[in-house]
C-alpha cells in the first residue's frame, strides 16, 4: 500500500492491523471515535473490535464499552457495535436504528447533550476519563501532524484527553482536503475563557491540522472506505410547500428591512425538508450569501455549485454518497469556500448570536404555543437526539423549526395541544412551518401563539380537534396565561398509543 500518506517515519513505525489494534482497548473503558454524521469515522477497527467483542461473549466474558463521538456515525461504527453488543453507554447523539432499539428497550444507556457542550464537558472530567481515542484522518505530515478527514467533530479534544490513540489514515479521503480545515487551540475553561476572535463566518483563527504527542499513538491502520451518508430522496409536495413559505417569509424580512439582501449565515439542520429550502434558494432573489452551519449536506453544495452561497463554514461533509464521491474527486475546488471547525466552535452560543445566525431546524411536534419536541416520539421514545438544534435555536438571530404537518400517513398530528417532551421552550422557539403554512410567533402572547399555530401550521383533520381543545382550555383553565386542560393535556398521545391514531372517529375512536 501506498505510504505517502504517513509522510512521518516514526508514525510508519506503527501500522498494524485493524485486529492487532483493537486487541489494545480493554472493556469496561472509554472510546472517543470520530466522526460527525457518517463522514470521517473509523471503520476497519470498529469491525475488528465488534468481532473481538462478539468472540469474548460466546467465551462468557463480558466486553462492552462506553462511546463517545462527535454525533451520529455509520453502520461500520455504531451499527457494528451494537449488534455485537458492545456499547454500555452511549453519547451525545445517535441515530443508528440498533442502538436506537437498545436504548429505547433500556439495554444501552444514552446520554443526549447538546453537541456545543460535549468538549468543554469532557475537559472539566464529568465525563470521566477517556481511555482511547480512535480518529480517522486523511494523512500524518512529516513533522506529526495530522490532516483531517471529512468532518472534525470533537476530534481535536479527543486526541487531547485520551490516554491513548489509534489513528485511521483513510487513502479514499483527498489529500487535497490539506488547508480545508481550521482547528482552533485557544478555546479554555472558565477562568481562563476569552472571547474567540471570529466576527465573519469566513475567518480562520485556527491550524489546519491536529497536534498529538506521537508518543500516544500506540497504532495507526490504513483504510480505503469511503463515508456512508445515506442518500436524500426527491422532495415531495409538502417539502416544497414548506420552503415555498420558508423562502416568501426571508423575502419579507428582506422587504421589512429585517435582514439584509444577502441574509444573515445560514444554518440547516438535515434531511430531506432542509435539503429543499437549500435547493430553493438558488432560484430566490438571495446573492452572496453565507453559512454557519453544523453539516454541509447536498443543497448546500447545489447552493456552492450555483454562485448563490460564497462560502460556507461548517464541522463536517454530510453528503449523499454520489455527491460524496463527486465532491471528494474535486475536493481542491471547494478548499477556498469550504472551513471545517471543530464542533465546540461550529455550534458555539458566542459565536452563533454574534453572527445573527437563521437556524432552520426539523421537529418531531410543537404545541399551540410553541413548544417544540426534537427528539422523542410520544415522550419516551428517543428518535435520534438533539444535536444541535438547541445550540442554535437558543442563540439565532431567527429560530426556525419545520416539519410536516402529520406523519404516519395522517395517524399523527405534528400540532398537539401540549407535547409530550420539550426540548426548545417557546421563547426559543419563533417561526414554525408546515406544509400548511408558516406562523411567525415573534412578539406574541401564549394566546395569541395559539391561535395563529392552529389556524397556520395544523392539518386540516386536526385544526378543529385543536380548535375545541384550546376553547374548552379558555373556559376551564386554572390559569389564563397559558390555557391548558391537565386532565386532557397528553390525550391526544396516549390516544395514539391505544388505538395507533390522535384523531377521533374510525381508527382513533377515543
Amino acid at each position: 500500500m501506498d505510504r505517502s500518506r504517513i509522510a512521518s517515519p516514526g508514525h510508519r513505525a506503527k501500522v498494524m492491523s485493524a485486529e492487532d489494534a483493537a486487541l489494545l482497548i480493554a472493556p469496561d473503558t472509554t472510546v472517543g471515535l470520530s466522526g460527525f454524521t457518517a463522514s470521517g469515522y473509523p471503520t476497519a477497527v470498529p469491525l475488528a473490535l465488534a468481532a473481538r467483542i462478539e468472540a469474548e461473549h460466546a467465551a462468557g466474558r463480558p466486553f462492552r464499552l462506553r462511546i463517545w463521538t462527535g454525533a451520529s456515525t455509520g453502520p461500520e461504527l455504531d451499527g457494528a457495535l451494537a449488534k455485537a453488543d458492545g456499547i454500555e453507554f452511549r453519547l451525545p447523539y445517535n441515530s443508528d436504528p440498533t442502538c436506537r432499539d437498545k436504548i429505547n428497550r433500556g439495554q444501552m444507556e444514552y446520554f443526549d447533550m447538546h453537541l456545543s457542550q460535549v468538549a468543554p464537558a469532557a475537559w472539566q472530567g464529568i465525563l470521566g476519563p477517556l481511555d482511547t481515542a480512535i480518529i480517522q484522518v486523511t494523512g500524518v505530515r512529516e513533522d506529526g501532524a495530522l490532516i483531517p478527514a471529512s468532518s472534525v467533530g470533537n476530534n481535536k479534544t479527543w486526541l487531547d484527553r485520551a490516554s491513548q490513540v489509534i489513528l485511521e489514515v483513510n487513502r479514499w479521503q483527498n489529500p487535497d482536503l490539506l488547508g480545508m480545515h481550521d482547528i482552533y487551540y485557544g478555546a479554555a475553561l472558565p477562568p481562563n475563557r476569552v472571547p474567540i476572535p471570529l466576527i465573519r463566518s469566513s475567518d480562520r483563527i485556527g491550524e489546519p491540522c491536529f497536534r498529538c504527542d506521537p508518543d500516544k499513538i500506540v497504532a495507526i491502520v490504513e483504510t480505503d472506505r469511503p463515508d456512508r451518508n445515506a442518500g436524500f430522496t426527491t422532495p415531495g409536495a409538502d417539502d416544497l410547500a414548506i420552503a415555498g413559505h420558508l423562502l416568501e417569509f426571508l423575502e419579507h424580512e428582506v422587504k421589512k428591512g429585517r435582514l439584509p439582501p444577502s441574509l444573515l449565515p445560514l444554518q440547516s439542520g438535515v434531511g430531506n425538508t432542509a435539503n429543499a429550502v437549500l435547493t430553493g434558494l438558488i432560484d430566490a432573489p438571495f446573492d452572496d450569501l453565507t453559512a454557519w452551519t453544523e453539516v454541509i449536506q447536498d443543497g448546500m453544495m447545489a447552493l456552492l455549485d450555483s454562485g448563490k452561497l460564497r462560502m460556507a463554514s461548517s464541522t463536517a461533509l454530510s453528503l449523499s454518497p454520489e455527491l460524496s464521491e463527486r465532491v471528494n474527486r474535486s475536493m481542491g475546488d471547494y478548499r477556498d469556500r469550504i472551513i471545517l471547525r471543530s464542533q465546540e466552535i461550529s455550534n458555539h452560543s458566542e459565536l452563533i448570536r454574534r453572527l445573527g445566525v437563521i437556524a432552520m431546524n426539523g421537529m418531531i411536534e410543537a404545541d399551540i404555543y410553541g413548544n417544540v419536541n426534537s427528539t422523542h416520539v410520544m415522550g419516551s421514545r428517543i428518535q435520534n437526539g438533539i444535536g444541535g438544534s438547541g445550540d442554535f435555536a437558543r442563540n439565532a438571530y431567527i429560530s426556525i423549526f419545520m416539519s410536516a404537518s402529520t406523519a404516519k400517513g395522517g395517524a399523527i398530528s405534528t400540532i398537539v395541544p401540549h407535547a409530550s417532551h420539550v426540548d426548545h421552550i417557546n421563547q426559543d422557539v419563533q417561526v414554525l412551518v408546515t406544509e400548511q403554512g408558516l406562523a411567525d410567533l415573534r412578539g406574541l402572547s401564549p394566546k395569541q401563539r395559539a391561535r395563529a399555530v392552529i389556524e397556520t401550521c395544523a392539518h386540516p383533520t386536526y385544526r378543529p380537534m385543536l380548535a375545541d381543545y384550546y376553547a374548552r382550555a379558555l373556559a376551564g383553565s386554572w390559569g389564563l396565561q397559558t390555557p391548558t386542560l391537565l386532565d386532557e393535556a397528553l390525550s391526544w398521545h396516549s390516544r395514539f398509543v391505544r388505538t395507533g391514531s390522535m384523531a377521533f372517529g374510525p381508527g382513533g375512536a377515543g
